[in-house]
């Protein structure tokens, strides 16, 4: 005799239910489906992310990517990871000359490490995106770097870094999701 059988005709349902879903689950996530919107939820929320070190080393590059569930910036960093300040603003200013960056979008978020650059990288172009709407130079002064990340509207997001002992590199990641 199988568990749903055995199972009071109440909890039978209940327990049916629970198996389609389960079986759902399992299936891959097809664009548009209910079955991404559930895999796509997201805890990160819009606060401001932070971390403290001041560490040597620049900002090499600057490549941005798309996903199902989220749009990602990738800092490319010579030696270890940084500290970092990534948060929505009205407006993303100048490092050293405080003058605004329009950028495209519904929000802004500035992205600030805590390594200096010592030329200016190549801005990715976002066209297309399902939330980027423009990333720009902030400048660079001080060991201090920004870049304007213009986004579709105060979605969450999730900062990170990743660390290449081997190569001595690292890399900020911003991802900035498609959907509450």
């Amino acid at each position: 005799m199988s568990v749903i059988q055995s199972t009071p005709p109440r909890r039978r349902h209940r327990l049916a239910a629970l198996g389609a879903a389960l079986a759902l689950a399992a299936v891959p996530a097809v664009a548009g489906t209910s079955a991404e919107a559930a895999s796509c939820a997201v805890t990160w929320g819009s606060l401001a992310k932070t971390s403290a070190p001041l560490v040597t080393g620049r900002v090499a590059a600057v490549r941005a990517g798309h996903h199902p569930c989220y749009d990602r910036l990738v800092l490319d960093m010579t030696g270890r990871a940084p500290g970092y300040d990534v948060r929505y603003v009205r407006t993303v200013y100048t490092e050293g000359g405080g003058f605004p960056v329009p950028l495209a979008g519904g929000a802004r978020l500035a992205v600030v490490v805590r390594k200096g650059a010592t030329r200016i990288p190549t801005m990715p172009s976002v066209a297309g995106y399902p939330t980027f709407r423009q990333v720009r130079w902030a400048g660079s002064f001080e060991g201090y770097t920004t870049i304007g990340l213009g986004v579709r509207a105060r979605l969450p997001f999730r900062v990170f870094t990743l660390v290449d002992s081997v190569h001595g590199t690292s890399r900020l990641v911003v991802d900035v999701a498609h959907h509450w």
